[in-house]
């Protein structure tokens, strides 16, 4: 795929940024549908060529966001050697440059989350929990939302059982599930849905 396609999905002038990192790389970019387990992924093909992978359904800047990460495998891998750390400080570096170079392709409002994301690169976006808060900004989907935005006591749906909402402890959030009892820990940023029939 041309980086003149790719542009259907990217912010404005990302080009000059492209066509540096693609250099003379040969690289297959896929476009796909929308994949709950990953926002793109990196392979390195048999003849030595290399696959990126992108959801098709991402928000453009997001979409630069994770070309950028993947291209910054492919970089690190090309500069250090192929037996480095896929998400050790040789990508972590990479990426890091990568980010900053480019930091004028994303918003005034986001650029600060980006730079404060620069300094220590999480190799999953959903560890990032100011990106993940700035990309649902907009989620039309408002019957979901996150566990840390839920009041002590509130009752919520994940996967289909009911739970309750007992309190935060250090970095994660103690439920109750109210079908078993049994108590579990939820990551702050896990999608639930509203118990709609508590409502009025």
């Amino acid at each position: 795929m041309s980086i003149s396609i790719l542009e259907q999905y990217l912010p404005s002038d990302t080009q000059p940024f492209l066509r540096r990192w693609f250099a003379s790389y040969k690289i297959h970019i896929r476009i796909t549908r929308d994949r709950n387990s990953k926002l793109g992924d990196y392979r390195k093909m048999p003849d030595k060529s290399h696959e990126i992978s992108i959801n098709s359904t991402l928000d453009r800047q997001l979409f630069f966001f994770v070309l950028t990460h993947e291209l910054a495998h492919l970089i690190a891998f090309e500069k250090f050697g192929g037996r480095i750390s896929a998400h050790g400080q040789e990508w972590k570096s990479t990426f890091r440059e990568m980010l900053l170079e480019s930091i004028s392709i994303y918003t005034s409002d986001l650029q600060p989350v980006i730079r404060q994301f620069a300094k220590n690169p999480k190799a999953n976006f959903m560890a990032s929990p100011e990106l993940v808060r700035y990309f649902h900004v907009d989620d039309p989907d408002d019957s979901q939302f996150f566990v840390e935005q839920l009041a002590p006591d509130s009752e919520f749906l994940y996967k289909g059982d009911l739970y309750k909402m007992i309190e935060k402890k250090k970095k994660l959030y103690l439920c109750v599930n109210l079908k078993n009892s049994k108590k579990y820990l939820f990551r702050p940023l896990a999608k639930v849905e509203k118990n709609k029939t508590n409502e009025q």
